[in-house]
């Protein structure tokens, strides 16, 4: 195995943190003459350096790459750094790289852990940088790598790889340049900590190469689902696992990357057993023995209540602080005689059991008090995923639990939400954060390669906080990602956009709902089509474009999903633009088309661990709500109200839309993300003012009783701006409400009279409407009704249950006699059979207006009133089926 760099040096000094929590800073270095030789790093000045370095300045000064290149090792040179440089310089046109104890008489020489070359250059050191940091100098013919360390001098490394060219052939010449960095935090990188299908190895071995690109420091072996860390904790490895650890280890000691070995004994312990504590600490021999250095113990998602063994009570007695005494009173048994032990080992690391909080509790207390002071405490932030973290929230982590805080930010992680990908950036995170914890470890998706995305933001924000903007970030990654391929990177960008949104992204495919809401601004159908043409494309370019074909394998079934919703998002827009065009019957062929593309565009799912097929979700919110919106224009224009329409100024929990309360099935509902506050709603849209009847409000589910509006009131209007009160209500879950006869609407909705702390579920919100009446023959078929024919949703049909017999007529009654301009029918694709239509005017005679033919029929009747409207079937014709009998003023 290679030898660990005296870097892990690092790692020691995040314990220091106690004393203060602040990480030095580097002061800015300065030329002979004492004038600062580095200048912020702004988007304008940097070169294509990630993370974004602290201090960029260029010099007049050129190198020139000849054929030729002679590479000098110094003191803080490892093999690592040596073999990125040299792979780096053939990369960028060298032909031959020498290695020499010095530099040669002429020719270009490129040092490589050895400050002293910078003086050549009059440029300063690395000595008054913190960890890590590095210092490096192009120019005076000579390139000069300079870390503070031998991590510093390989991310050095990695910042030259970067900025040189990709060439075939030696020439480049390469602008002089002085770049002086170091990270935010001490520990930057990621924690496999997610429950589902463990990454694979390849897939392991592939993150740790990431990581060192990135300048991330720390990986934390610790998936939920290896039954060695967990349930098998106690067991040792079969060879074959462990070999696979070594090699794991060994790669990330080639990259700079702390590889951490987290074991999990909570589910099944007993603190005071000397036999559980032996074998916690044999364990931890047996993985030092290939290599590992770093150890933690997780002891996250387990019950403190309950005790393992009856030997726990009878030593510490119950309740959080008890369990808090025991846990420390473990923790304190490996960190001695384990950590203390072993000349070379880390800080020992720990995920308290309470780790998502602030608030003072006896478990804490006890933690604080009685674990050892150099153990690194693991926190989630305020909340399992915290939307935001802070400064202060920091500070009170360090403050309540006594110990240097290292986050585990549950960012991108999907566990909880297996059907997302979640590719927005890392978001929510104040200013100033990196530099009051021990560090950030960020726990990635289920899926490892589509992880990078929302990694590469991480590695961006830890590293150089105070330069980080999420978005600048996010596109910068895309492009590091797509290869540098212009076309391909845009592919990739509307792909993660419309996978954006998660707890610390609010915004849901916000490029995308961006383009939709400029349509309705503008009606510019064409730029709208370039935007969905693109989106649609985005797999196929994918697929052949991108580098990494890990995330073709991870992201598959989103990809389809993403190019079946933008086909189903097309044909939405050819169908308003075709009735705005008053081309009725192309825009009901499209519409028709509708449901079939919708279906397949939610019919995607991967297997997870547990051979469940999962469904994929993919700008939900946007490209579903701008099908649903087309739709809605469509039958606006046809002079129907279409099916009633609900939305929310709640936030929406995973996929329990807005719209389940108003698909009739009381075993779905709405789920709201968060607590309402006063004035928060949830609105039903009948699509035009109308008579309105009964009211149902039913909320709260099973395991969720407290999830309903405590206090709120029921309320309608016709103009969503004037509210009428029809009821208050409070502490019940189910309310109804009977409007005065007469009362017309076209919005209803229950707002919330005060705040509380419980989410809202709303099973169905069902108001009671009064529709054209529908008789006749023949009889509707089973699932369909005769309503169906005239219900103001041309989604629904009534379907004849057989064939008409000669003198049956399917008949509207519009209620009162009223003047009658046009009469639409719509019919299923296919339909077939013919029909007089016959309107009644007011002397009670039946006049016919025209004949029915095809599945769009639209007939003029300028000029004339009538009370009804009947299609009169012809002797002859198969079983009909109506969609709608539409009646224009």
């Amino acid at each position: 195995m290679t030898p660990r760099p005296p870097r892990l040096t690092a790692l020691a000094a995040a314990a220091a943190l106690l004393a203060g929590g602040l990480l030095a800073a580097g002061p800015p270095a300065r030329a002979a003459d004492g004038s600062p030789t580095g200048t912020p790093a702004t988007a304008q000045d940097t070169p294509a350096i990630t993370p974004t370095p602290r201090s960029v300045n260029h010099r007049p000064d050129r190198i020139t790459l000849t054929p030729t290149v002679t590479l000098v090792a110094g003191e803080t040179a490892d093999d690592p750094t040596l073999d990125l440089v040299e792979a780096a310089l053939r990369g960028a046109g060298v032909r031959r790289v020498v290695r020499a104890a010095r530099p040669p008489a002429t020719g270009l020489t490129v040092h490589v852990g050895d400050a002293r070359a910078l003086a050549a250059q009059k440029i300063e050191g690395p000595s008054a940088l913190p960890a890590e940091g590095y210092v490096l100098g192009i120019g005076a013919n000579r390139v000069v790598l300079a870390g503070k360390d031998t991590t510093g001098t390989y991310y050095a490394a990695q910042t030259l790889r970067q900025i040189l060219p990709k060439r075939s052939r030696p020439g480049a010449r390469i602008d002089g340049l002085v770049v002086r960095d170091w990270p935010g935090t001490a520990l930057r990188g990621v924690i496999e900590g997610f429950y589902g299908t463990p990454w694979s190895h390849a897939a392991r071995l592939d993150q740790l190469d990431y990581y060192g690109e990135h300048k991330m420091n720390i990986y934390v072996y610790s998936p939920k689902d290896d039954t060695y860390l967990r349930e098998k904790w106690r067991d040792p490895y079969p060879a074959d696992q462990l070999a696979q650890i070594k090699e794991l280890a060994d790669r990330a000691a080639r990259r700079h990357v702390e590889f951490t070995y987290a074991l999990s004994p909570g589910l099944s312990v007993c603190y005071s057993s000397e036999e559980d504590a032996k074998a916690l600490v044999d364990k931890f021999r047996t993985i030092w023995d290939i290599g590992v250095r770093t150890f933690a113990v997780p002891l996250d998602d387990i019950s403190y209540t309950d005790w393992n063994c009856d030997a726990d009570k009878a030593k510490w007695g119950t309740g959080g602080g008890a369990a808090g005494a025991a846990q420390a009173y473990l923790l304190n048994r490996v960190d001695k005689e384990f950590i203390a032990t072993h000349p070379g080992a880390q800080p020992l690391q720990m995920v308290p059991t309470e780790y998502y909080d602030v608030a003072p509790s006896p478990y804490k207390t006890a933690l604080a008090e009685q674990l050892d002071p150099d153990v690194l405490v693991e926190w989630t932030g305020v909340g399992v995923v915290a939307p935001t973290m802070t400064v202060a929230q920091a500070d009170a982590a360090r403050e309540v639990f006594g110990h240097p805080i290292l986050t585990w930010d549950n960012y991108p992680v999907n566990d909880y939400a297996t059907d997302r990908l979640l590719l927005g950036p890392f978001n929510g995170r104040e200013k100033g954060l990196p530099g009051r914890l021990a560090g950030i470890t960020a726990n990635p998706m289920i899926q490892p390669y589509a992880s990078k995305l929302s990694l590469y933001t991480v590695a961006d924000y830890a590293w150089n906080d105070e330069a980080y903007d999420p978005r600048t970030s996010w596109v910068r990654g895309i492009e590091e990602y797509a290869g540098g391929d212009a076309r391909t990177a845009r592919a990739l960008r509307a792909f993660a956009d419309v996978n954006y949104s998660s707890a610390l992204n609010a915004d849901k495919a916000p490029e995308l709902a961006a383009a939709f809401a400029r349509y309705w601004a503008s009606g510019d159908a064409k730029r709208l089509t370039s935007v969905l043409t693109s989106l649609g494309a985005a797999p196929a370019r994918l697929r052949t474009g991108l580098p990494d074909h890990g995330f073709l394998d991870d992201a598959g079934p989103w990809l389809d999903a993403t190019e079946s919703w933008a086909t189903a998002a097309r044909t939405a827009l050819r169908m308003v633009e075709a009735a705005r065009a008053g081309q009725g019957a192309r825009a009901w062929e499209l519409r028709q088309q509708l449901p079939a593309q919708v279906e397949r565009a939610t019919s995607f799912t991967y297997t997870g661990l547990d051979g469940r097929e999962v469904p994929v979700l993919v700008g939900d919110g946007v490209l579903d709500g701008f099908v649903e919106a087309a739709t809605a224009e469509h039958d606006r224009i046809l002079g129907v109200s279409g099916r009633p329409t609900a939305s929310t100024s709640l936030g929406t929990y995973r996929s329990n839309t807005v719209a389940r309360m108003l698909d009739g099935d009381d075993g779905t509902w709405f789920w709201s993300d968060g607590a309402p506050a006063e004035g928060d709603h949830v609105t039903v849209d009948l699509g035009e003012s109308t008579d309105i009847g009964g009211i149902t409000l039913a909320m709260g589910k099973p395991g969720s009783t407290e999830d309903y509006l405590h206090a709120g009131v029921l309320e309608y209007s016709a103009d969503g701006t004037r509210w009428h009160r029809l009821t208050d209500f409070s502490g019940r879950a189910d309310v109804t409400a009977t409007p005065l006869a007469g009362t017309k609407a076209r919005y209803v909705r229950a707002r919330a009279t005060a705040g509380q702390t419980s989410w809202v579920v709303v099973r169905e919100f069902h108001v009671t409407t009064t529709r054209a009446a529908v008789a006749g023959n023949p009889p509707a078929a089973t699932g369909s009704a005769l309503d169906s024919a005239a219900d103001g949703d041309p989604a629904t049909v009534y379907r004849a249950a057989r064939a008409p017999e000669a003198g049956e007529a399917l008949e509207i009654a519009l209620g009162a006699a009223r003047a009658v301009g046009s009469v639409t029918v719509l019919r299923p694709a296919g339909a077939e059979g013919a029909a007089d239509i016959q309107l009644r005017s007011a002397d009670g005679d039946w006049r016919t207006a025209g004949k029915l033919g095809g599945p769009y029929t639209r007939i003029g009747t300028p000029g004339r009133t009538a009370d009804a409207v009947r299609l009169v079937w012809r002797a002859g014709s198969p079983a009909p089926g109506i969609a709608e009998v539409v009646v224009g003023k």
